[in-house]
């Protein structure tokens, strides 16, 4: 179980020490495209659905369908699903693109917080890791996998080389 932890840590310092979305990111506007929408205004809830493709910055989310919280105007909460849904982030300039994806993804726009659900899955270059739940904090460059609640939810991580042995 030690052992387990020590992957699992390690995996996070490596695989994501780099993870940090551009900065502009969370100052950009969020921009939404889809085949259907709907507005409750006393609700304060947006549905979108049918081929959703969600912007901000460099984040890009593709979606079956997403449902937008919003307060006083201010978006709080996304939350999109798919078969799956996908995301990917630039987390700095000159690094290479996150990709993530999962059946559920929840999206807060003000904590630049992203958390996949369900057959989640987080890869950057030749790193991936795959959980039931992965939270991706680009704010403070964080990836956390696994749920601590039980030991039979494991994290898989693969680490590639990038250099081919000669």
């Amino acid at each position: 179980m030690q052992l387990i932890k020590i992957s699992v840590f390690t995996f996070l310092l490596v695989f994501f020490t780099a993870a940090n979305a551009l900065k502009s990111d969370a100052e950009q506007p969020v921009y939404i495209d889809s085949n259907t929408a709907s507005f409750n205004d006393k609700t304060q809830i947006s549905i979108y659905t049918g081929n959703v493709i969600t912007r901000q910055g460099t984040l890009y989310i593709t979606s079956d369908k997403l449902v937008v919280y919003l307060e006083k105007g201010e978006i709080m909460k996304m939350v999109f699903t798919g078969q799956p849904a996908k995301f990917k982030q630039l987390p700095g300039k000159g690094k290479e693109y996150i990709h993530g994806e999962g059946l559920t993804g929840e999206y807060y726009p003000k904590q630049d917080k992203l958390i996949l659900i369900e057959q989640a899955v987080v890869s950057q270059g030749n790193n991936r890791s795959a959980s039931r739940i992965i939270t991706y904090d680009s704010k403070n460059s964080l990836i956390k996998a696994g749920d601590k609640s039980s030991s039979s939810k494991r994290v898989h991580s693969v680490f590639k080389s990038k250099t081919p042995k000669k």
